[in-house]
């Protein structure tokens, strides 16, 4: 991979949290969530990867990615059409790439993404590379949930993953403000 001097970040409120987004030239290549040392982790692997540095700055595509936000956040946008730009290993990439495939308000199951992406007994590898996700909502990683229909982990917090799931299913109670600490 090319190296890459400098990504481009700027702090998002969410009513669940705060997220970190950055950017690569034209494309998002961060959407995690602050208070996970999970996502920080995430987040410095993705910067190490790219031998870069962060800087914050202004970026249309963090502003695009911003306007998206909100909206979704709004009830009012169901997909997101900014440009990712995904930094990983190949396998992770594929998983990354099928989590922006399960639409909104639907639900998958770990073992079910295995067999979209081809790999049935591959469901360990397919939750860590879920787990290791660098654009969280952006690629759907809160919509895979265990086989019994339980809720598993999530970077932001499995109350954050239910009012997600809550947000998407039309219930009006959308509540993040209420589980923030």
């Amino acid at each position: 991979m090319e190296k890459i001097r400098t990504i481009t970040i700027r702090h998002y409120e969410t009513p669940c949290g705060e997220l970190l987004l950055g950017a690569v030239g034209s494309r998002l290549c961060l959407c995690c969530w602050q208070a996970s040392e999970r996502s920080l982790r995430v987040a410095e692997r993705v910067r190490r990867m790219c031998g870069a540095e962060f800087v914050e700055s202004h970026s249309a595509v963090l502003e695009h990615a911003v306007a998206e936000l909100d909206e979704y956040f709004a009830g009012r946008r169901t997909g997101f059409d900014v440009p990712l730009l995904f930094i990983g290993t190949d396998f992770r990439q594929s998983v990354w790439n099928g989590l922006t495939g399960i639409p909104y308000g639907h639900k998958v199951t770990y073992g079910e993404m295995t067999r979209r992406l081809g790999c049935p007994r591959s469901v360990r590898a397919v939750a860590n590379a879920a787990g290791a996700n660098p654009l969280s909502l952006f690629a759907a990683c809160h919509r895979v949930i265990g086989a019994d229909g339980s809720l598993t982990g999530y970077a932001g917090g499995l109350e954050v993953k239910r009012a997600l799931l809550d947000l998407e299913g039309g219930i009006l109670s959308f509540g993040c403000s209420d589980i923030l600490v």
